[in-house]
């Protein structure tokens, strides 16, 4: 289906209502650190190279737009400050923050923008529409002194899954997400051309504070400083704690994530949990039905408004129609015996939605979502019995290239691949010689070429971050994470949350002959929470009611717990017992990488 790149539908509403913006577009930390900055992409104001995809490359120019923009009289979003919106709503004596970034030092620079504009208005309640990092991480940059008395309100569920997501498993998703956002590549025609859901990630301070309110229930109205709002719960789309919202007076529609122009990730590329297309589909009908039909205008966390009823139901349709599809089709050929990889292949898009800008895979892609509901279905395990118990790939690699006739031969028959245009095999076949010969020089930069040619060719953003990021690392060895979005969370995380992150690091072969007992006694939150050690497993209880002897008891408040884990010990804390079992345990815990390696073993 060709693509109508005469229709600047999307261009009009991206630049509608802008005030002002920064120049030049660069936030700098305390320490004079670059933390954003999009100075580079002034390519996108000239013609499409030919190293970018041409309705990829058009998705960078609206997402490269940025400053402060007036929604709809009393609501403003600070747009290309960050990956994510941040949306400021005018209350009765102060302001509203939906949404704020992902880093303090962005959020602090947006807000500064608008006070500049329309005065310096206190900020008198904070929203988070989900439990991903670029919509609380830079909650530091509004409330510089804390919360106060200034309420929060976050979906239900908001703190658990963020810590699931954000600490749990936040080392290895943010190793995997500077491949996906292209971080640390350099702007211009052959690297970094936006993420598709925004221009660049920032990696600023990341901070959290806990919400002060949950919206459980669709219908829940909250009248927040003076500004009527309306719920709808939708929990397991975008993320598994995510809300949309309507704002009356204004005829205003949050959509969270749940609707951006584009089509998103069932399952992120950095990853995460399945998303449920099924449920999404069907919340963004509810929305339709609860709000679209009255609404002036639909803003969301990322990219531009949409104005007008009609203009707000059709694309929200094509949104819901997208996700439907996706689903039941996939299950369709599921259930006729196709596994994952071959449906991909096969599905084909309605006329209708191959051709609508606003689902066009820049973020996700029809060809990963349709294998995330395949897995969310049945599974990594596709069926057939040889993949049940594979070798690991260095294991594989090594047989291949023996098979093949060793590396010199993988390398040859890789490269007439690449030539002939297969470049999927011929990345297949080479990267079997790199994990057989980690240190062969040849096989990498052959492998790297043929990432760069198949990132190039991506119409998806975060394809083409991984094919570039890899190419690079190949060519220059890993490069530092620039972010952790769990650095900066911890004083928010519950004892339960704070213990959890210990238990994930406890090496279990070296803890498995070790035992031990520590008993905490929050003297703040009237709480005892028993930590056994058994069989190389930490094991918390809250308030115990069965009496065992335990090797320490320590008696603390919260706030000390923070230090102990970081490893102040137990100086000024009182406590009886062995106090050494504090050095065993963290004897006992691995430390997590954040540099692991990726296209190399």
């Amino acid at each position: 289906m060709a693509l109508d790149y005469d229709d600047r539908t999307d261009f009009e509403n991206a630049d509608r209502g802008f005030i002002k913006t920064l120049t030049p577009m660069r936030i700098t930390g305390a320490d004079g650190t670059v933390v954003f900055d999009t100075t580079g992409y002034a390519f996108l104001d000239g013609p499409c190279p030919d190293t970018i995809d041409p309705s990829l490359f058009r998705q960078a120019q609206l997402c490269a737009r940025n400053g402060l923009y007036e929604v709809v009289e009393g609501i403003y979003q600070i747009r290309g400050f960050d990956i994510s919106n941040m949306t400021i709503v005018e209350g009765e004596t102060g302001v509203i923050v939906i949404d704020p970034l992902i880093s303090a030092e962005c959020a602090a620079a947006g807000l500064a923008l608008y006070r500049q504009e329309r005065g310096d208005r206190p900020v008198t309640a904070v929203i988070y529409t989900h439990s991903h990092g670029d919509h609380f991480g830079g909650v530091g940059g509004v409330l510089p002194d804390g919360r106060g008395d200034v309420p929060i309100l976050a979906p239900a569920g908001f703190m658990a899954e963020a810590v699931a997501e954000n600490v749990y498993a936040g080392v290895a998703m943010t190793r995997r997400g500077t491949y996906m956002y292209g971080m640390g590549m350099t702007p211009g025609p052959e690297g970094q051309c936006s993420t598709g859901l925004g221009i660049q990630a920032s990696t600023g301070t990341v901070g959290l504070i806990a919400p002060t309110l949950d919206i459980t229930h669709t219908g829940q109205r909250e009248t927040v400083d003076g500004v009527p709002i309306v719920f709808q719960m939708t929990p397991g789309t975008e993320a598994p704690a995510e809300m949309n919202f309507y704002f009356p007076r204004h005829r205003a529609l949050c959509v969270a994530e749940n609707a951006t122009h584009n089509l998103h990730n069932l399952l992120t590329l950095r990853g995460a949990q399945v998303r449920d297309p099924r449920v999404w589909s069907r919340y963004i009908d509810q929305a339709i039905e609860m709000f679209a039909i009255d609404a002036e205008v639909a803003f969301a966390s990322h990219h531009w408004p949409t104005w007008g009823v009609d203009n707000i139901v059709s694309y929200l349709s094509e949104q819901r129609d997208m996700y439907m599809y996706l689903h039941d089709q996939t299950v369709r050929m599921m259930n006729s015996g196709m596994n994952g990889a071959e449906i991909a292949e096969s599905i084909q898009l309605s006329p209708g939605l191959d051709a609508a800008w606003s689902v066009r895979g820049y973020y996700g892609s029809v060809s990963h979502n349709v294998k995330a509901i395949y897995q969310r279905y049945l599974g990594w395990f596709d069926g057939h019995p040889t993949s049940l118990w594979e070798h690991p790939r260095e294991a594989k690699a090594a047989r291949y290239v023996e098979t093949i006739g060793g590396v010199e031969a993988v390398i040859e028959k890789g490269r007439a691949y690449a030539d002939s245009g297969d470049l999927r095999f011929a990345a297949e076949l080479l990267t079997h010689a790199v994990f057989a010969e980690p240190d062969n020089a040849t096989a990498k930069e052959a492998l790297a070429q043929v990432y760069q040619r198949l990132g190039i060719g991506a119409e998806n953003a975060t394809w083409r971050g991984f094919y570039l990021t890899g190419a690079r690392e190949l060519r220059t060895g890993i490069q530092s994470t620039p972010l952790n979005l769990g650095s900066g969370m911890a004083a928010a995380l519950s004892v339960e949350q704070l213990f959890d992150t210990v238990a994930i690091r406890v090496n279990g072969p070296r803890a498995a002959r070790e035992s031990f007992r520590i008993e905490w006694n929050f003297t703040d939150l009237d709480t005892v929470v028993r930590l056994t050690l058994s069989n190389g497993v930490l094991i918390q209880t809250p308030d115990p009611r069965s009496k065992v002897p335990v090797d320490l008891t320590v008696n603390l408040t919260h706030a000390q717990l923070l230090g102990v884990l970081a490893g102040k010990g137990l100086d000024g804390i009182d406590h009886t017992g062995d106090p050494t079992v504090l050095k065993r345990l963290f004897a006992l815990l691995d430390a997590p990488d954040p540099d692991f390696a990726i296209v190399t073993p």
